[in-house]
Parts: structure tokens; sequence; C-alpha cells
């Protein structure tokens, strides 16, 4: 009987038709996903095709795409810092040639006709500076500071007003992340504002509502809260714990409740009736007398200092000695101002003045309806624009702004009024105005350690700054020092000595003269108790002391017999629109020592465009160097992703090559092995 050898295997049809079909099948795919490759270009196409590569590339492509944004970035910003550079070099022009016509003007060789003229083209300058100044690209303002999408320059009445905000626009520039796109004000235009500031410390009491974050603390470092030890009278030791409190009316009520729960537990009294309060600056507790009296005491536990910084630890509470130690309250908006101790309430009134050249605007604003400093400051900002208020860095006092470029402000008394704006310290001109903020900080000079030309020794005559003439004909002399330009004051006291001195020697009737301060308009005056008429003053020895004090321009007020000073100590902005309206103003009043003055305020914008110019360079050559490492990032990223995801072709062609062979020779196997039956293996 025949039989099929063993070492021949036998397969089902079907199995065998699926197995030849897979080949070929798998065969086909290879051949699929490889045209893909090639029509692509790439080696991978999908995530699934190697998940190890894949993730690679995913970083590579991130960053290749943070690159092109950082390059479009930097092109930007390499536009914009041209733009930049060409702003500050065309007002650098326009002030080079403010500084020539202001030259040009100044002597005999130039009169009052010319200087008018002038004053037109200077006009014409402001006008091109105002363009210049709110110049943009595409909606962005080079001087707009952190604001560059609205103007940055408005014209207000009299004059300009910066109303950008913050440094500069900063985008992402990858190794050059910290320059700007565009620049704030304060750069190339100059000052933004002009502050005054306060002269007197408001010391605010504590209230209830009062919180512990605005307190300095009596050790001056804040208020840290935690657990402090209560003693009474050398007792029983109980833990008060301040954790949580906000305010000092918390501060209260935790302290009266322990002191009560003391109470309890031992049976003492401890509280008078005033109980825990606040007064003033402190926290006071009112112990009951005793003989000895009794004292209650708090030590702070540990490294612990919320003790120290209520200043409930430096001295014990006794009926002798209520209250704790200052806390020092800091102003805040929310700070009643009948918390603000030296004050008259209600409030009166203070006047706003706004003078440019011979013209001025005045404002008087009523305070008598203010309840907290945020009051005051919304009111007076609203009805004087252009005047900013801000409580200032130490939390003691107000600063006032002026934010208008040209006019010069100045804070005033209402005649008769309440002295309300020097209680509040900031008259702009008062005893204790510093004469080193006179004429816009440029001082008061003076004639000082002159020597006779022949003797070699100090002579009086040749340091007397002016002569005071007396409505009679008499005359005294007043020779300044350095030891008196401290404050408004200290000139005042030695004007009145100089006096006291003539009065002395004869040279003028006892009771003739005063020198002093008004109780509304700002101005040093020489007043005529006498009524020996109008009082004049004359320079001596070629000082500018009179001029700077204002006494030169003094207007005589027949009425109160007194000559009145012009008010230098008003506060302006320091910035280019200022320094050519007030060479604009002086060439139209024919006015040679202003013109003189603003033309050394242009050669100090001079010197701040070439600064902000070079800093612009600066900022463009780090910006041409962060582009061309972002370039040189970019071609090796690429490169890299190159190698990982791009087909190698010469590759692909031979293995293309090898598939169709491989499709071929398997059709061909599954063609003969499926003709084949049983009988051929039968014999």
């Amino acid at each position: 009987m025949s039989s099929i050898p063993s070492n021949i295997s036998r397969v089902p049809n079907l199995l065998s038709s699926q197995l030849f079909l897979s080949g070929i099948t798998r065969s086909n795919i290879s051949l699929l996903e490889l045209q893909n490759q090639i029509s692509s270009g790439k080696s991978i196409n999908r995530i699934s095709d190697d998940a190890v590569r894949s993730s690679a590339i995913s970083v590579l492509q991130d960053r290749l795409e943070r690159t092109d944004q950082r390059l479009g970035n930097l092109s930007q910003a390499s536009g914009m810092l041209d733009l930049l550079d060409d702003a500050i070099r065309e007002a650098s022009d326009l002030v080079l040639e403010a500084r020539s016509i202001a030259s040009s003007q100044i002597g005999i060789t130039s009169d009052a006709e010319t200087r008018r003229t002038q004053a037109v083209v200077i006009d014409s300058m402001v006008r091109q500076l105002f363009d210049l100044a709110n110049r943009e690209r595409n909606n962005v303002h080079l001087f707009g500071g952190s604001t560059p999408g609205t103007p940055p320059i408005q014209s207000v009445t009299g004059g300009y007003r910066f109303v950008g905000r913050g440094s500069g626009l900063f985008a992402d520039l990858g190794t050059a992340d910290n320059i700007p796109i565009t620049i704030g004000g304060e750069n190339a235009i100059g000052e933004t504002s002009g502050r005054l500031r306060s002269t007197a410390d408001l010391n605010p009491d504590l209230t209830p509502m009062t919180r512990l974050a605005d307190l300095s603390g009596a050790r001056g470092l804040g208020v840290t809260l935690g657990v402090v030890d209560m003693s009474f009278n050398g007792g029983s030791v109980l833990k008060v714990d301040f954790t949580g409190c906000d305010d000092t009316q918390d501060i209260v009520e935790r302290l009266n409740a322990s002191i009560t729960e003391y109470e309890t537990t031992t049976g003492q009294t401890i509280l008078g009736p005033s109980g825990v309060y606040l007064n003033g600056g402190s926290i006071g507790i009112d112990v009951v007398p005793g003989v000895p009296d009794p004292q209650l005491t708090f030590t702070d536990v540990g490294s612990g200092s919320t003790a120290a910084d209520l200043g409930l630890s430096q001295t014990p509470f006794e009926a002798t000695a209520l209250l704790g130690a200052d806390l020092g309250a800091r102003l805040t908006e929310l700070t009643p101002v009948s918390a603000l101790s030296g004050l008259t309430l209600p409030l009166g009134q203070i006047r706003l003045r706004m003078t440019r050249g011979d013209s001025s605007t005045a404002t008087d604003i009523d305070l008598s309806t203010v309840q907290t400093i945020g009051d005051l400051k919304s009111l007076i900002q609203t009805q004087a624009p252009g005047a900013r208020v801000e409580i200032n860095q130490a939390g003691t006092g107000i600063n006032i702004y002026n934010e208008v470029s040209g006019p010069a402000l100045s804070i005033e008394e209402i005649p008769g009024g309440s002295d309300t704006a020097t209680e509040l310290g900031f008259r702009s001109l008062s005893a204790t105005t510093l004469m080193s903020d006179f004429n816009h900080g440029r001082g008061v000079r003076i004639i000082d350690g002159a020597t006779n030309p022949v003797t070699g020794l100090p002579t009086a005559a040749l340091n007397a700054d002016f002569t005071v003439r007396l409505g009679n004909g008499d005359t005294f002399t007043v020779d300044l020092r350095p030891q008196d330009m401290t404050s408004v004051q200290t000139v005042l006291d030695r004007i009145n000595a100089e006096a006291l001195s003539a009065e002395v020697a004869g040279q003028i009737p006892p009771g003739s003269f005063s020198a002093g301060l008004t109780d509304g308009a700002n101005g040093i005056t020489f007043n005529d108790p006498l009524g020996l008429g109008q009082i004049t003053v004359e320079k001596e020895n070629n000082s500018a002391a009179a001029e700077d004090l204002g006494l030169t321009g003094a207007t005589w007020d027949i009425g109160g017999a007194r000559l009145i000073a012009q008010d230098r100590a008003a506060v302006r902005v320091n910035n280019l629109f200022t320094a050519l309206l007030e060479l604009a103003d002086a060439l139209r009043g024919s006015d040679t020592s202003g013109i003189t003055v603003a033309s050394e305020y242009l050669e100090g914008n001079v010197d701040r465009l070439a600064s902000t110019r070079a800093l612009v360079g600066v900022y463009a050559s780090r910006v041409e160097k962060a582009t061309a490492r972002q370039e040189d990032l970019k071609l090796l990223d690429q490169r890299s992703r190159s190698e990982l995801q791009d087909l190698d072709y010469t590759e692909a062609a031979i293995r293309l090559s090898q598939l169709q062979t491989q499709l071929t020779a398997g059709m061909q196997v599954a063609g003969q092995a499926q003709s084949r039956t049983l009988l051929d293996f039968l014999g």
C-alpha cells in the first residue's frame, strides 16, 4: 500500500492562500509607504513610523517655529530701532538749529523785531517736534513706551502732555530679550513730569481700619504676626495669638479678648474703663492703678518679633504709661484727612497756577468736602488736568506732579484762607522750600569770596548781591552767604538781619522794612510798614541773586504796601518741549536773560539726545548679533531635522527595486504553488 512520505508537508489550500496573500500585501504596503516617502521627500510622515525619531523631530520643529517668530520679531525690532535712530537724529538737528538761533539772538547784534521773527521759527520747530514724538509704524508709536497703541504726546492748553506709560515695549527677541522696540518720553524727549515734593510729614493717626500692611512697625521693619506672651504684675503667662489679624481693630479686639480671659482665669482686674484703644500712632491700654502701679508686660516668644513690631514690648503698660511705641502708619488713599496731624479741618481752598511767560491760569480748588487722601487726589486731578497727585514713597506726604511741558506749576494759598496748601506740605513756595529747588533746580547764584584786588582781603562791598531802595530813597545792601542758601526761611532771616544792621547804623528808619511771604500768591515780599513808598531792588557786582529770587521782576502792591517777587520755585517739566517753548517766549519778549537760560537747557537736551541715540545704537547692534545667532541656530536645527526626517533617495531607490523584485517573486511563487493539486504528489 502506497503512502505520502513523512518529509513532505501538507497544508490546506485556504491557509496556503492566506499566507501567500499576506506576504504579497506586506510587500504592497511597504511599496506604498516607500512611494509616500519618495513623493513627500520625508522618511517619517507619521509618529507611528518611528516614535523616538518623531519625538526628536517634534522638538526641533517647535524650536524652528519659535526661531522663525524671533527672527520676525528681530526684523521688526531692527526696523523700529532704525526709525528711532532717524527720529532722534531729526530731533538732534532740530535742537542744534534752535540753539544756534538762541546764540545768534543774544547781544546787540539783534533787536526785538528780529527776535519776534525767530520766535515764529521756534514755534514751527515745536510743531515738528510734536509730529516727530508721535511718529508711528504699523500703529506702534516710537516714543509710546509700554503703551505704544496711542499717540504719546497730547496738545493741551499752554503746552504738551506725555500720556504714554512705561519705559518701552518688549518682545521675544531670544538672546536680546532686554531690548525695547519703543522708548518712553523720559529717554529722548526728556522728563515727562516735574515733581513738587511734600515738605510736611503728615504722620497719620491709627484708625480702626488701618491695615497692618500699611504700618512701618515700631522697629521700622513692618509687622510680623505671631504669638506673644502676656503677664500681669509678674503673674502667670497667657499666650496671645495675633495670627490672622488684618487691621488695627483686629489687634485691639484680640488684646481685649485675651486680657478679659486673663482676668477671668486669675480673678484680677487689669483694664480700666477705656480698655484697649488707639491713640495717635500707638496702641493704648488703660491699666488700673495701684500701690505700686501694677505692670502689664508683653514679650516675644523665641525669635518672634510681633510684640516689638506692635510697640507692646518696649516698655510695660501701667497707669502712668498707657501708650505703646508709635507704629508709623503710612499714608494710603483710604487714610481719612481727620487722621492727619496738624491740619485745620475742614480743609480750605488751594490755588494751582500754570504760568508760561507773562501769562498764567489759576484754578481754585475747594477741599472742604474731602474725606480721604483718595478724595483729595481725585478732586485735584479732575479740576486741574495736567496735575498728578501721588503719595510719596515713604508714605509720609503728598507729591504733586506737573505733567504739562511748557507752563510751570505753582501751588498757592487763597488770600485770607487757612493755609491748607502749607499744612498739606505742597505749597510750592513756603518757608521750608529749599533754595536748590528755585529756578527749576538751578538754585540761586550769589557772589561770595570776592577780594579787594589791591589788598587781597575780602571786602563787604564787593560781596554784596543787591541793594534795597526804600520809598524815601534810603538804601541798604544784602550780602547772601553760602550758609544762608538753605531754604526760603534762611534767606529771609539774612535779609531781615541786613535790614536790622542798616537800622542800627542809621541807614534806614527803624521799622521801615521787613521781608516775608504773602498769605496768598507765591513770592518773597519786601514790606513797607511805614508807608514810605515803592521799594525797588538793584543788582550789585553783577550778582544774579536778585534775578534768581524773582526780585528784579517784582511787582509793587500799592494796597498792601509791599513788593512781591516772582515765584521762582514753580515746578516745570524739563524736556525738549519746555526748552523750545521757553526759548520762543523769551524771543517774543526780547528777554536776553531768558534766551540764555533756554539755550542752556537746550544744551542739556543735546547731550540727552546724543546719549539716547548711542543707546539705540547699542540696541541695534545687539539685535543684529541676536539675528545672526538665531539664523545660525535655525540652520543647525534644520540640519538636525533633515538628518532625522528627510529621505535618502539613493537608499530609497535601492529599496524600491528590492520591494518590486520581492513582490514579483511572491506573486510568481504564489501562482505556481496554487496551480498544484493532490495528483501532483501522487505521481
